[in-house]
C-alpha cells in the first residue's frame, strides 16, 4: 500500500469515525474498533514518512 493510498484510507476512516461518533457513544465497541483501525493506519503512514 502506497502512502497516497494510506492517506485516502485515513480520510475515509476519519469521516466514518466522525459520523459514527456522532450517532453512538464513544465507548461503543464499533466506535472503538474503527478508532483502532484509524490509529493503525496513522502509525503505518508516519512510519513510512519517517523512513523516506
Amino acid at each position: 500500500m502506497s502512502a497516497v493510498e494510506i492517506l485516502k484510507s485515513i480520510e475515509i476512516l476519519r469521516g466514518k469515525l466522525n459520523t459514527l461518533g456522532s450517532n453512538k457513544p464513544l465507548v461503543d465497541p464499533e466506535v472503538i474498533q474503527l478508532s483502532q483501525r484509524l490509529d493503525l493506519l496513522l502509525n503505518v503512514y508516519y512510519s513510512m514518512r519517517d523512513v523516506a
